[in-house]
């Protein structure tokens, strides 16, 4: 080969390798946290969990190949949500997915610029976490399962299936459930109409579940509500367990309460919040600012009834609720 010919396919070779090695180079990996505030072993949080997982799939997001995703979960535990918020915003994810208004507390004092996707947050404008719904602003974004004017439709609710009811108390971990005093104060505005009493019955820890239902049910015509909290729904058998032990009619803001005895829940459809919510990541990663992307409400509402409770409470089920319910479990 003629020198001239050499240097002339020395030179193409080297103008072809940098392309060459930019084809080959591998696509970057993102990295996403994922903060539950749920058990690990929680059937319905792995549930939420999985349907998030199967949306990014869908959207060309797969753990492994272009995504790493870091998972906390708090157990109901608010000391944990604070180790496990300032374990994440140390690993400075693309955006982090939080579940519950602890969590997303904990991440807004850590961190005022990592994008955050919510979950499982009551009126995040009253909370602060955001300015407003069309136009959340900032680093947070995400979907609202309530409004807290929600707890007018709890009492209704409630009282149509035991009318004798005449005090309620609100049943909250403040640690866990800081959304609780907005949910008391719509409570406490609406229930005059309802002819009923209310009083706040705070329970921060397992060993005095039993006793503050006990005392609260010693006076008759009581019921219970409970609100979003995730330190009452990872104990929730101990406290549906409690209230049928004392014979007290309660309504909760999750179904796993009435799967595992209890009376009523009225809710929103959470396992569809962490499909939207993966939509949103998709847009976080393909560069949209959380703070464009519009706080989205609920598109469904589900009433599940335990008839099987309700006769042990000497309750009739109104027609009403029978032909309301989305679900009636035996």
């Amino acid at each position: 080969m003629r020198r001239r010919e050499f240097i002339k396919l020395l030179s193409g070779a080297a103008t072809a390798w940098p392309l060459a090695a930019r084809a080959q180079r591998p696509e970057r990996i993102r990295r996403i946290g994922v903060f539950m505030n749920r058990a690990v072993d929680d059937p319905q949080g792995q549930a939420f969990v999985a349907a998030f997982i199967q949306q990014l799939r869908k959207l060309g997001w797969i753990e492994g190949e272009n995504l790493h995703i870091e998972y906390r979960w708090n157990n109901g535990d608010a000391a944990l949500a604070r180790r496990y918020a300032a374990e994440l915003v140390a690993l400075t994810p693309d955006v982090i997915l939080s579940a519950s208004t602890n969590n997303l507390t904990a991440l807004q004092r850590l961190s005022p610029t990592t994008p955050i996707v919510f979950v499982q947050v009551s009126d995040p404008i009253a909370q602060g976490f955001v300015l407003s719904m069309a136009h959340p602003g900032g680093n947070i974004t995400g979907f609202t399962p309530y409004e807290f004017t929600m707890g007018e439709k709890w009492i209704e609710l409630l009282k149509q299936f035991a009318p004798k009811i005449t005090r309620l108390a609100v049943i909250f971990n403040p640690q866990t459930s800081p959304q609780s005093k907005f949910f008391m104060a719509a409570i406490e505005a609406a229930a005059p109409r309802f002819g009923v009493s209310v009083a706040a019955l705070p329970v921060q820890d397992v060993a005095h579940i039993e006793s503050a239902i006990e005392d609260f049910a010693k006076q008759p015509n009581s019921g219970l509500l409970f609100p979003t909290d995730s330190f009452t729904v990872v104990h929730r058998k101990l406290f549906v367990e409690a209230t049928a032990r004392h014979q007290v009619p309660a309504i909760y803001s999750s179904d796993l309460f009435v799967r595992d005895g209890g009376l009523i829940s009225y809710h929103a459809t959470l396992e569809d919040e962490f499909r939207r919510a993966a939509v949103y990541v998709d847009r976080i990663l393909k560069g949209a600012k959380a703070g464009d992307l519009p706080v989205q409400t609920p598109t469904k509402f589900n009433l599940v009834i335990n008839l099987k409770t309700a006769r042990s409470l000497g309750l009739e089920v109104p027609i009403s609720i029978l032909l309301a319910a989305d679900e009636q479990i035996e």
